[in-house]
């Protein structure tokens, strides 16, 4: 049996980040997945590098949101009637959070992580000649009603205190930055640091390619054949078992299987969206991901056309609710979407689906599984994970290797979520 130093499960851009950091820390890391890199979620999301007065949750709080949410109305995250039992334990851990002070507490745990994600992106996307995918363009959020903009003053407010600059927008200044756009007297804000990619699986796969001409190796194989063995650890390949003393799981929801063999659960959730690319119409251009607020979706530039992303909906981990079934939800969306700019032909004949773990907390689990040395975890970052993935990498491996970690790993550690 063959061994190395360290076994990545999961070829997603968390996964091929923490493999990145930890090679070019002396580590000979081989990454497993059953698909190749950037095949499921990190081609599935917006590509937006956020740089806002970030805030750790976006999910339903209080009874009356999680009525709405399950009766479908207006633009909130949707909740399968059939799914809302499950989700019950995560929903009342995750009002919990989004009570002040908590909820202050937690976007300050996650500023240093948010503040040094572009850069760490940009260092690898350099190396790995990935950099012409990125684009300095800013994030536009659009708000129709006073109660859309209102809801926009937590996260303004917590920009203030960390220091992200944004730019309050008329329709004047709306149409300054986005001619094309049809507002109607919306207002909007602007977040000028936030950066955004042509295609995010495109960057995933540049990571990958950088990692193995730096001698990495990616496997085919099976991240759940995972069991202990006398040197640590050992999991099937195409090539045979493959043996190590250490294992990043950055398996998404498909962690939770591997943790249920070690006696462990966490109160985790599915955040699941849709998304579909529309070809440009001539004279009509976007230049930055422009989201609705108060329409539910999320339109963005992306190499195969425009990308709208839209219909959110929660589903307990690893049960992701009717992701195979139509959506109505994003079919309105689409007509949302037609009336703020003109769009011209789907380029998909469906929907891609896209799927991210949340915590209760909103904040990624990383760190060792207490109990299970050699076992390390990185997974939970929600819809920012494609942006904080090589923060969370260089976290990951500065802790792996015992150097200085350049932020506190205490609220981030699995142990504060993982029930025996």
């Amino acid at each position: 049996m063959r061994s190395v130093d360290v076994l990545v499960l999961g070829a997603g851009i968390t996964g091929i980040s923490a493999a990145l950091h930890l090679q070019g820390r002396g580590w000979n890391a081989l990454v497993v997945d059953a698909q190749g890199p950037g095949e499921v979620s990190s081609r599935g999301n917006t590509g937006i590098l956020e740089r806002t007065g970030f805030l750790p949750l976006d999910v339903p709080s209080g009874a009356g949101e999680v009525l709405s949410s399950v009766l479908g109305r207006g633009p909130a995250m949707r909740i399968e009637a059939r799914t809302l039992p499950a989700l019950l334990k995560f929903l009342r851990l995750a009002r919990q959070h989004t009570a002040s002070p908590s909820v202050g507490r937690l976007a300050r745990a996650l500023a240093p992580l948010q503040s040094s994600a572009i850069g760490e992106h940009l260092a690898i996307a350099r190396a790995a000649s990935a950099f012409r995918f990125f684009r300095r363009t800013g994030w536009l959020k659009i708000y129709r009603s006073e109660r859309g903009l209102a809801s926009c003053e937590v996260e303004r407010h917590f920009a203030r205190i960390i220091g992200v600059p944004y730019e309050d927008c008329g329709a004047h200044d709306i149409a300054r930055l986005e001619p094309d756009l049809v507002v109607h007297g919306a207002a909007g804000v602007f977040w000028p640091e936030s950066q955004s990619v042509s295609s995010p699986g495109g960057v995933t796969k540049a990571y990958a390619r950088f990692f193995r001409e730096r001698g990495g190796e990616i496997a085919s194989g099976d991240p759940s054949s995972l069991e202990p063995a006398w040197s640590g650890w050992q999991v099937r390949t195409a090539r045979g078992m493959v043996a190590a003393n250490h294992v990043v799981l950055a398996l998404g929801a498909d962690t939770l299987p591997l943790l249920a063999r070690f006696g462990l659960s966490m109160p985790l959730a599915e955040l699941c969206n849709r998304h579909r690319h529309f070809r440009a119409v001539s004279g009509v251009g976007l230049s930055r991901p422009v989201s609705d607020v108060d329409g539910g979706f999320l339109l963005t530039p992306m190499e195969r056309g425009v990308r709208l992303v839209a219909d959110r909906q929660l589903a307990p981990a690893g049960r992701p609710g009717d992701e195979e079934a139509g959506s109505p939800g994003f079919e309105r969306a689409v007509e949302r979407a037609r009336a703020l700019m003109p769009l011209g032909a789907s380029v998909e004949d469906v929907p891609v689906v896209g799927r991210r773990v949340l915590t209760p907390d909103g904040l990624p689990a990383i760190g060792q599984v207490p109990g299970a040395a050699g076992l390390w975890l990185q997974l939970g970052s929600g819809s920012a994970g494609f942006a904080l993935a090589p923060a969370m990498g260089r976290m990951l491996a500065e802790l792996m290797s015992g150097d200085p970690v350049f932020v506190d790993p205490v609220p981030f550690a699995p142990a504060r979520l993982l029930v025996g």
